[in-house]
């Protein structure tokens, strides 16, 4: 058993229950129960923690999805803050609907991101999509009819659009913006993982 000291007013308790914690606030002085006949069969039901399942690093314990991930900006604003909560200071404003973000933590309903500059901070999960987005960062990135080489060039990007992507192949993603659908070298845009594939 484990005590916290919780603004010096009272002690919390952490007792294993399960693979969970159970947070029980106790006043400061609190006596322990007198032991009993029944906590030796209590201790005798306790989990065995080598069975006790591990928690994958490359997971959010949240959300259980990969870490770090990509994500979107639902709405036209989202504020980044210092911590996970409305207290905590916001130090980043994000102002472009559909700016694709990188998760790279999670805490209850915070979500840890960055941009392409890394600059970022913790956002509330319900201003955030799984809408995958990238960003064009290579002016005039030339947007191919196929992800080849030597495919038409049907269109030109400019550097900061925000862009719907598509399936990616090793090297290549397809992307759509302002009406045109093309493809683009994966390492012209960010949003996506070097070598990242999807269908």
């Amino acid at each position: 058993m484990t005590r916290l000291q919780i603004n010096g007013r009272a002690t919390a308790r952490l007792a294993a229950v399960g693979v969970g914690l159970a947070l029980m606030a106790v006043p400061v002085g609190a006596q322990e129960p007198a032991a009993t006949a029944e906590a030796p069969a209590a201790q005798a039901a306790a989990p065995d923690p080598s069975l006790a399942r591990t928690r994958d690093p490359h997971r959010g314990p949240v959300t259980n999805l990969p870490l770090p991930r990509y994500v979107s900006l639902k709405g036209s604003e989202g504020n980044a803050r210092r911590g996970p909560s409305l207290s905590h200071r916001i130090d980043w404003v994000y102002r472009h609907a559909g700016m694709p973000l990188r998760v790279t933590a999670e805490y209850g309903h915070w979500r840890r991101v960055e941009d392409s500059e890394g600059a970022g901070g913790w956002v509330h999960y319900s201003l955030l999509s799984g809408v995958r987005t990238a960003l064009v960062h290579r002016d005039m990135a030339e947007l191919r009819a196929r992800g080849d080489e030597n495919a038409a060039v049907i269109a030109r990007a400019e550097a900061g659009a925000i862009v719907k992507l598509g399936s990616c192949t090793p090297g290549w993603c397809q992307i759509t913006g302002g009406g045109t659908s093309g493809w683009v070298r994966q390492s012209e845009i960010w949003g996506v993982d070097p070598g990242e594939v999807r269908e």
